[in-house]
């Protein structure tokens, strides 16, 4: 399919490019930024005049909930979402059921989302077998089956032996482990330690749950060479200590939930279990070190932490509802938001959801999807165009993911997906929406 995209705003962050210009699109590749080639025929023209022409957002923390939890999303559905927002690329963890950690299992879900033709999907395979957190997994064969990256999902590793020969084995390869930085025996609240979690009466999670996972990852990190991405830092101290770990030249990054970033523990109200998230809300010292954290680059990419939820397990008492929220369709949105917010601005609202994760990626996207989160001549098609002057207000129908609980429900965003292009196919248009 050749495709014209004409008097768009061009923004890429990873070539600082921003200009008002074309872009031609032919068998899944960038053909031309700028000027379009003399006798290309286009079988489709998008005006887009008006509208930021920016890479498929890549999200690096997304459930899709196939297998074993179909009840509560089906990759359809959660593809649909995915597109709509604007997301062309994404990474599941592996605690589907069953776990993702047989070469098997990895083929059949890339073969399933591929046949959707929409996003594309970049499985973490389990670092343990079963996430049981004592045999280690076949690391090779799941990556040759298409895993980027090896990780325990919500499940901490209790031995910390066993953690550092994930990583010995990982840094062999030159493999990235996924590890959300939370201690087994402190982790086990409902809520972020403080003043509301006592008033409410629910389980706290302190901040040294994070602080001291971090500090026995950086060690471990130290003495193997291993490579380390840390999932959805949550506290003020963790920004800290992963700014001291990079200055000390430690191969780490890190992401924020779109849910960290813009909220905080007092948000959580009268039980409103649609707060009842991992990790949990923080308070506001913490979400205004977040922000600061992506914003200078200590955070390398913002995550929509998409984990749908089925309606009886979100409406049960907080300490009982299951954690989780949707996240894919607010991923672009929420982003602007904090770019407004904060000052830093357009570009680095949209680095951070594309040049910056696919930097995360690195050589795990493997030659073909190399140029994920970048526009480039030559490089695959994945296309964001959006309007950042329309601006929508979230309503749980108005989901395409079959999860519906969010809690920004009734919030205000700016930027309105107006088509989706993946591997060069329209895969989401939305011009009739209001």
């Amino acid at each position: 399919m050749k495709i014209l995209i004409k008097n768009g705003r061009v923004i890429d962050p990873a070539s600082n490019f921003d200009e008002i210009c074309d872009i031609a699109v032919a068998a899944g590749r960038i053909v031309s930024i700028r000027s379009t080639p003399a006798g290309f025929a286009p079988s489709k023209v998008i005006d887009a005049t008006g509208c930021i022409v920016a890479p498929g957002l890549v999200d690096l923390a997304a459930r899709l909930r196939e297998p074993g939890h179909e009840h509560e999303g089906m990759l359809e559905s959660e593809m649909a979402a995915a597109v709509a927002g604007g997301v062309t690329s994404l990474v599941c963890p592996p605690d589907t059921d069953p776990v993702l950690d047989e070469p098997g299992l990895i083929e059949m879900l890339k073969y399933r989302a591929e046949r959707l033709h929409q996003a594309r999907v970049f499985p973490l395979g389990a670092l343990t077998r079963n996430l049981q957190g004592e045999t280690l997994t076949e690391m090779v064969e799941l990556t040759e089956a298409g895993c980027v990256g090896f990780s325990q999902a919500e499940v901490p590793l209790e031995s910390t032996q066993v953690l550092q020969r994930a990583l010995q084995y990982a840094s062999t390869y030159d493999y990235a482990v996924w590890l959300r930085p939370q201690e087994l025996y402190l982790g086990k609240g409902v809520a972020a330690s403080g003043a509301l979690a006592t008033r409410l009466g629910l389980s706290g999670v302190p901040v040294a749950a994070e602080t001291i996972a971090l500090h026995t990852i950086f060690e471990l990190m130290k003495s193997t060479g291993a490579r380390v991405h840390l999932c959805r830092l949550s506290s003020a101290a963790g920004v800290d200590l992963v700014r001291q770990a990079k200055e000390q030249g430690l191969p780490v990054t890190c992401d924020v939930s779109i849910n960290s970033l813009h909220l905080i523990d007092v948000d959580i109200g009268y039980f409103d279990s649609r707060m009842r998230l991992n990790p949990p809300l923080r308070q506001q010292r913490d979400r205004d070190a977040l922000r600061e954290g992506l914003a200078d680059g200590t955070i390398d990419a913002l995550v929509s932490d998409h984990t749908p939820v089925d309606e009886d397990a979100k409406t049960l008492p907080f300490a009982e509802a299951e954690p989780g929220a949707t996240g894919l369709e607010l991923l672009l949105g929420l982003a602007l938001k904090w770019g407004q917010e904060s000052g830093t601005g357009l570009a680095r609202a949209l680095a951070v959801l594309t040049s910056e994760p696919s930097r995360v990626l690195g050589t795990a996207l493997g030659t073909l999807h190399a140029s994920a989160g970048q526009l480039v001549e030559g490089g695959i098609a994945d296309i964001c165009i959006f309007d950042t002057q329309a601006e929508w207000t979230i309503t749980a129908g108005a989901l395409r993911s079959q999860g519906k609980h969010t809690p920004f429900s009734g919030y205000e965003l700016p930027g309105r997906v107006r088509c989706t292009i993946a591997a060069g196919q329209i895969a989401y248009e939305g011009w009739d929406r209001a």
